[in-house]
């Protein structure tokens, strides 16, 4: 039964029914085809990154203030970052996984020091490149390690030592203002009394 007032759409012609069945589905195939090439374009983002870097491992007594993400340098220039810092339970040493540029080749013999930028900046992984022939391969480790060179426990020392230096001396020269047993003073004072 049909409403008063409500007028009735027209038939669709056939032109328009072969027109929908047309745009229909060009649009779904043209959605599709963009998914896909986002999804083709991120992987072959991710896996051009895994190939122009490469890890290496770093043992190290402490760190002290290094962080996840932090820059591996050469010579002050970035080549690498930290990708990951875990400890030892049994050896409590500290490892150091980095990922470096695969356009910088490490001399096995190198040294990886943890440096600080500036008097109070951030730490960053330095390495100082060997002389070698031989390079490191990926997954291999940097046995030359050096531990952080801390600046509050530099100036802890030298206070302690300086005032642990400075009783010594006040007992030393304490010790030598007062006049030992058996001086020449005393032997005079001693005859001296024992004459009639």
């Amino acid at each position: 039964m049909i409403e008063p007032g409500h007028v009735p759409e027209p038939p669709l012609q056939p032109t328009e029914i072969a027109q929908r069945r047309i745009i229909e589905p060009l649009l779904g195939a043209l959605v599709i085809a963009g998914v896909g090439f986002i999804l083709v374009a991120s992987y072959a983002k991710f896996a051009n990154l895994g190939a122009t870097t490469y890890a290496l491992d770093a043992w190290f007594p402490s760190i002290d203030g290094l962080q996840t993400g932090g820059d591996v340098r050469i010579s002050g220039v970035k080549v690498g970052e930290v990708t990951s810092i875990s400890i030892d339970p049994r050896t409590y040493r500290t490892l150091v996984r980095l990922n470096l540029s695969s356009k910088i080749a490490v001399p096995s013999d190198s040294v990886a020091s943890v440096s600080t930028e500036g008097l109070l900046g951030s730490q960053y992984l330095e390495l100082l490149p060997g002389v070698s022939d031989d390079m490191l391969k990926p997954g291999a480790r940097i046995y030359d390690t050096k531990a952080p060179i801390s600046l509050f426990k530099l100036l802890g020392q030298f206070v302690s030592g300086s005032s642990s230096t400075g009783g010594k001396d006040g007992q030393a020269d304490g010790g030598r203002s007062a006049e030992p047993k058996g001086t020449p003073g005393e032997a005079m004072s001693r005859s001296g009394a024992g004459e009639p």
